[in-house]
């Protein structure tokens, strides 16, 4: 394939008016994934990005199978105890797939297979397993199935007994349940058809086969979901937008009675909820406890005036999450961008918390589904530092390390050097980078260097383990992560900095974090790389509008670019749900300020840095026409001679395609499109 015209989508303008401003969109015809003109666009882009990068199918095999090699083909989770069971996940040589299994009361006792997902998965291209939750008698388990990466899972229950599976004709769920303790009823969230948007609990009857709706919530702006109490005393249903909770319970042993709120919403107030004998305990932005806080309530009084404080709101520190245990509290916090465990006794409040002894890690509170245990089951990794399961006594302070993610081949953590360093954003505020490097790879002449960050929603990219990393930090790559405004790394605020009308703050700081280890001798403009998905590609998209210099390549992963066009669709999943992360561009205050950073809108004739798009055509949460109609434009527009490459996975969605193993083609065929760009071959 010689021009990019062979790739070129035909131009259908189209006008898109509000608030006495038209744009012009001339790929808006993209939209439709049942036209086959879109399905032919949308291959022969993937033959020309096949085309372009032909000459290293033999490096991407050569990386693929680098990367496969390292991993444990026959491998088991380590087990956690529920309910006189052992459960754990087994992995076969050769299989794509998990085999969920458990063993009753000891680990020496006869294993029982409740799924092998590779027999399940069989004649399917997509498939995916979600939510196994067991009833209380240990007798039957439900699941959700998906199998196209469209997350609208269908429900099935299967009896451990017999082996018997049940199609209950439940479709269109968010794939687990909740079950009662009579085992033969749960709660399930249902999802709008269109939406996707999850706005129905209803209970289910095995006996009778019986649906009944229980609540329905009507605010498009809320997603609700149901749970059990980790006490087993309730049901708890929760609504959740950006910036409101609400939750209402019921007892898990009389599901026929009304579900009771324990505070309505309200704007601006966030809460989650967990049960302890006769308290709810909840974490809570209340009383402008922007960090969050805990606070504890009876069951029977539990609106927030009967709150009482437990942990008190602090300035510097992130209440993120509890676990409660009989004897203990385990408070997951961070402070100065870092995750911290924190252990309190609750007969004489005496606490400590966990050292981990790195410069950056994650760490977090695993599966502990015990309540009358001292042992708290934990993870950590970090930039050097393979995943890691530990069990630590709340008691002695012993810390035993249960596994650590195998990693075959001759890799040596001493080998590796982390770092975190600080950029400073263009308003003064310091902005965190975590980055990694082989020691005996380091020049001092720069290296070459791939920034990622995520930016957005609050959620916080810690620092962790990649096996497959190592196919680059092995080439002479650094790799580091841009802990950038918009994520919640240093704190509520942080978040609240990076979005709305402040969400360029979090494309100006990822750029001065890319000056900064060009500054710092880290590496130099043609050696530097930026890679982010989904909102991350958002980030992609903004900043090579920004800064379209600085950077030598850009991998823009399921790209969130249309900005406008899809908060302003309320039919697309997401879009009403996140008025409080972008804004609602019905009001014109918010459209001028989306439309000033949206990525198609501000395509403009200029030169842009090497590009790698990637989407699913059934993408639930990004649609695929964003990043197609995207590089349709950019191959309108710009002026350089640089690649521009669109790679459409026609079999999945979101997460991208489904299996242990089959992901990584995708990130082989990534590195392969830097290493093809810095001329590294092998």
């Amino acid at each position: 394939m010689s021009e990019n015209i062979t790739a070129k989508a035909k131009k259908i303008p189209k006008e898109l008016t509000i608030h006495n401003h038209t744009r012009i969109d001339d790929y808006y015809w993209l939209n439709d994934r049942e036209n086959p003109e879109v399905i032919e666009y949308l291959t022969k882009e993937n033959t020309y990005a096949d085309t372009h990068l032909k000459h290293t199918e033999d490096l991407q095999q050569k990386l693929y199978d680098e990367i496969i090699a390292r991993i444990k083909q026959q491998d088991e989770s380590v087990p956690y105890y529920s309910n006189e069971y052992y459960y754990y996940v087994k992995f076969f040589e050769g299989k794509e797939y998990p085999v969920y299994c458990r063993k009753h009361h000891s680990l020496d006792g006869e294993e029982q297979i409740i799924l092998n997902v590779n027999e399940m998965a069989e004649g399917h291209n997509y498939y995916q397993v979600k939510g196994l939750n067991v009833s209380s008698d240990n007798t039957l388990v439900a699941f959700g199935v998906d199998t196209n990466g469209r997350r609208q899972y269908k429900l099935y229950v299967k009896n451990l007994l017999n082996g018997e599976i049940f199609d209950c004709e439940i479709d269109n769920t968010v794939g687990s349940v909740a079950w009662t303790n009579n085992n033969e009823v749960f709660f399930f969230a249902e999802k709008d058809p269109e939406s996707l948007r999850p706005n129905r609990i209803i209970r289910y009857s095995l006996k009778t086969k019986e649906k009944q709706l229980i609540y329905t919530e009507d605010d498009n702006t809320f997603i609700t979901f149901v749970y059990k109490t980790k006490s087993k005393k309730y049901i708890m249903i929760g609504s959740f937008s950006t910036v409101s909770t609400e939750y209402r319970f019921v007892e898990a042993d009389n599901c026929e009675q009304d579900f009771r709120i324990i505070e309505p919403r309200k704007r601006d107030l966030e809460y989650s909820v967990d049960h302890y004998g006769d308290k709810f305990y909840i974490v809570t932005n209340d009383g402008k406890a922007k960090n969050f806080k805990l606070v504890e309530t009876s069951v029977n009084n539990t609106t927030s005036e009967n709150w009482k404080d437990v942990i008190a709101h602090r300035q510097d520190t992130l209440l993120e999450s509890i676990e409660i245990f009989k004897d203990y509290l385990v408070v997951e916090e961070r402070k100065g961008g870092l995750p911290q465990l924190r252990i309190i006794k609750w007969s004489d409040q005496s606490e400590h918390y966990l050292d981990f002894g790195e410069p950056a890690y994650t760490a977090y509170i695993s599966i502990n589904r015990e309540f009358d245990t001292s042992q708290l089951r934990y993870g950590y990794s970090s930039l050097t530092t393979p995943n890691s399961t530990f069990d630590y006594n709340m008691e002695s302070k012993e810390k035993k390390l249960l596994k650590q993610q195998p990693v075959l081949g001759d890799f040596k953590i001493e080998n590796y050097q982390s770092e975190r360093i600080e950029a400073i954003a263009e308003d003064g505020v310091k902005v965190p980078i975590s980055l990694v490097y082989r020691k005996d790879k380091k020049n001092s002449d720069g290296n070459p260097f791939l920034l990622y960050a995520y930016g957005s929603y609050g959620y916080s990219i810690d620092p962790s383990f990649s096996s497959a990393r190592l196919s680059l930090l092995d080439r002479g790559f650094v790799f580091a992560i841009a802990h950038i405004r918009g994520g919640q790394e240093m704190g509520r605020q942080w978040y609240e900095d990076g979005k709305l009308f402040k969400k360029k703050n979090t494309f100006t700081d990822f750029i001065s974090c890319a000056k900064h280890v060009i500054s710092e001798g880290y590496t130099k403009k043609d050696l530097l790389f930026a890679e982010g998905g989904s909102a991350g590609g958002l980030l992609m998209g903004a900043v090579i509008n920004m800064s379209s210099d600085l950077f030598r390549g850009v991998i823009a992963a399921v790209p969130f670019v249309d900005v406008v066009t899809t908060m302003l669709d309320d039919s697309i999943p997401l879009t009403t749900g996140e008025y409080d992360e972008w804004g609602n561009a019905n009001v014109k205050e918010y459209y001028d300020y989306m439309l000033s950073y949206s990525p198609y809108d501000n395509v403009i004739a200029k030169d842009y840095p090497n590009l790698l798009v990637t989407t699913g055509l059934h993408d639930s949460q990004v649609q695929y026409w964003e990043p197609a109609k995207w590089v349709a434009k950019l191959r309108e527009f710009k002026t350089d001679d640089n690649l521009l490459l669109l790679k459409t996975d026609m079999d999945s969605g979101h997460g991208g395609a489904s299996g242990r193993f089959k992901r990584h083609k995708l990130t082989a065929l990534e590195y392969s499109f830097m290493f093809h760009l810095l001329d590294i071959k092998e």
